[in-house]
């Protein structure tokens, strides 16, 4: 039971990312999961559960998986770490897809559509923004702290610099697999404006 219902939230993730939510009928799902009406309605009440169930399964759990593993004394280097962990995991999960046309665009507009027409969707992904924003914040006064950045620096405006970097950014820049490398590499040339030299 429980792997048939993780194929239909994975199989179902992929139909959404490659045509978006608006675009994916009860019909669309059946034919792409090779089930009857009666045995989708088994695992979920209704196509708004199914789309909200793969968003915090693909997006909003892994977030806060990562988010929950940084520890709250860590340094900036550390704080890269565990976002380029959520996003590496993002990543491999669209690349396990059948289907490897999948890139940041079509996330970027699933995510829209969620957090538009899903209340509570958008509830939790400001939460774990809010959290996100005090974990770089923290982190950036550790550094300070510590000696290993500026201590004349805006706590707060550089923490909303490393979160826009991160939301900001298409890895897919046009092409049809994401590469995080280069935001890595932003993140980290960043860093070292922040450093004493």
């Amino acid at each position: 039971m429980k792997n048939r219902r993780e194929y239909i939230i994975r199989k179902s993730m992929e139909l959404y990312a490659l045509n978006g939510y608006r675009n994916v009928t009860i019909t669309d799902l059946q034919n792409a999961l090779e089930m009857g009406r009666g045995s989708f309605y088994y695992y979920f009440k209704d196509q708004d559960e199914l789309f909200q169930t793969c968003m915090e399964r693909y997006f909003l759990e892994p977030k806060q998986r990562a988010l929950n593993s940084i520890p709250e004394n860590s340094g900036i280097d550390e704080m890269i770490a565990g976002i380029l962990s959520y996003l590496h995991s993002l990543e491999e999960a669209l690349l396990s897809f059948d289907v490897k046309t999948i890139n940041t665009s079509n996330v970027n507009e699933l995510m829209f559509t969620a957090y538009s027409l899903f209340p509570p969707l958008h509830r939790k992904a400001q939460r774990l923004a809010l959290k996100e924003l005090e974990l770089w914040r923290k982190a950036i006064y550790h550094d300070q702290r510590t000696g290993v950045i500026r201590a004349d620096i805006d706590r707060e405006q550089i923490a909303l610099m490393f979160s826009h970097i991160k939301n900001s950014y298409d890895p897919g820049m046009g092409k049809t697999q994401m590469d995080f490398s280069l935001l890595a590499k932003t993140y980290s040339e960043f860093h070292h404006l922040l450093k004493k030299l």
